[in-house]
């Protein structure tokens, strides 16, 4: 069925409707994502105090006539999570301390050209170490578990975020679809980073957070393997899978110099807010900061690029299911935090423009979210361009708005290029990786003159 929208006046907007558009820019409300379910009382009034009316979806929320909400059935674990089980939609009623946000922790942000490198190569050492544990693992070699050097490779994957969050990026969202416990761990650690660089941890937190999430797989090397692919597992196989986080804490403490707090990032990542997670079926804050931010990072890492998948999905479908998620399975500040962290189009994104322009978002605006740079591969008209052109949003912006505070021109003499919607990867074949691996190419290049430049002058 088709999307079905209806538009409503504010005073007619009831719980358990789906906002799908408003008589505004979401730029210009508080809201950190562009389509939700109204949850409760306070998001009705906070869409009465900004809006007049509003364009709701009956297909996805209940209708103007009385439509029973849709539950959601999540995904609980990390990997293909088995038989789909019922979640309660009920916001969770337990208590929680909000996260405390330092904004702008980390300022200092090197240009993309000068950080690739490092990061390329940091990368494969990365994915190298935790192929490494993995194989240690599995052959019951404990005592040769490289912890030192994960540890060291992890850390340093930190700073290579820090000062870029960028370059990192670009290379995890590789999918090496015959290894994919080794890069979604990999993959997902990098979310973390990022998340933890948004709200400001310290670099101390950063390098447990890190080191956890690319840790926190491990226990499936002691699982068979046809049981870890299967897509639907019964009870009695689920509950089996689920003994992967247990048996992932008992090897790891076996190893020499691994630190309680990395035991508990990988003992956590799998509880949920609401109790129904595993193994222990915390709540609340019996869940740690790291081990709550392990899980959001699993879940969209898992939504984003599921297992088996021919291509992953877009972004914003997979940051829709986790906001509705949020306050049930995920405390709800850390889901809004971490959205704001990564942007409704990640770095990779394949998106459409308001200009009926394609292209591949390849680096982001850290002030202005939804105005990032974007390599345009296909015009207006659809057709392939012979030469891609890189788009600034952001830049592109200022500039027309420039003309029009110096009344140069009007507002409707100008169009504000904007992303009207991300796309299904492969959607138009384009080509995602030759699109990052040409402006990669082109940004070492323009490092290493910049460098050349300030060495020769």
């Amino acid at each position: 069925m088709g999307i079905k929208q209806v538009k409503l006046s504010v005073n007619e907007l009831t719980i358990g409707m789906y906002v799908s558009g408003l008589d505004r820019p979401w730029t210009q409300t508080p809201f950190p994502l562009q389509g939700f379910y109204i949850r409760d009382i306070d998001e009705l009034k906070k869409l009465k105090s900004l809006c007049n009316h509003v364009y709701i979806d009956v297909v996805k929320g209940r209708s103007p006539v009385a439509t029973k909400l849709r539950s959601y059935d999540g995904v609980t674990g990390g990997g293909k999570s088995g038989p789909t089980r019922h979640v309660d939609t009920a916001p969770v009623t337990v208590p929680v301390k909000p996260i405390k946000v330092q904004r702008n922790q980390y300022t200092e942000v090197k240009p993309l050209g000068r950080e690739v490198k490092k990061a390329r190569d940091l990368h494969q050492k990365v994915y190298s170490a935790v192929a490494d544990v993995l194989s240690q693992l599995d052959s019951e070699k404990f005592y040769d578990i490289p912890v030192a050097e994960t540890r060291r490779l992890a850390s340093d994957m930190v700073d290579s975020v820090l000062r870029n969050p960028d370059a990192f990026t670009w290379l995890s969202r590789v999918q090496e679809t015959d290894e994919y416990t080794y890069s979604h761990a990999l993959r997902s650690s990098v979310w973390a980073i990022l998340f933890g660089r948004h709200i400001g941890l310290a670099k101390r937190e950063l390098d447990i957070l890190a080191m956890g999430v690319l840790l926190k797989d491990v226990g499936k090397t002691k699982l068979p393997h046809e049981l870890i692919i299967k897509p639907d597992r019964s009870e009695e196989e689920q509950k089996q899978y689920e003994r992967f986080v247990e048996l992932g804490v008992e090897l790891l403490k076996s190893a020499d110099g691994m630190e309680p707090r990395v035991l508990s990032v990988v003992r956590t990542h799998c509880e949920r807010l609401n109790g129904s997670g595993f193994p222990q079926h915390l709540m609340g804050d019996k869940i740690p900061l790291l081990g709550k931010i392990a899980g959001i990072v699993t879940f969209y890492d898992t939504v984003i690029t599921p297992r088996g998948a021919v291509v992953p999905i877009a972004p914003s479908k997979a940051v829709a299911r986790l906001y509705e998620l949020r306050n049930i399975q995920f405390q709800e500040d850390l889901v809004v935090e971490f959205i704001r962290a990564i942007g409704l189009y990640p770095t990779g994104t394949l998106v459409e423009l308001n200009t009926g322009e394609v292209g591949v978002v390849v680096e982001q605006n850290f002030e202005r979210r939804l105005k990032p740079k974007v390599m345009l591969v296909i015009d207006a008209l659809k057709q392939p361009l012979k030469t891609p052109r890189l788009l600034d949003l952001a830049d592109d912006d200022r500039t027309k708005q420039a003309l029009i505070d110096a009344g140069k021109v009007s507002l409707a003499d100008v169009q504000k290029v904007e992303i009207a919607r991300d796309l299904e990867p492969g959607s138009f074949d384009v080509d995602i990786i030759a699109v990052r691996d040409n402006y990669l190419l082109s940004t070492e290049k323009k490092g290493l003159m910049a460098l050349l430049d300030r060495f020769t002058r």
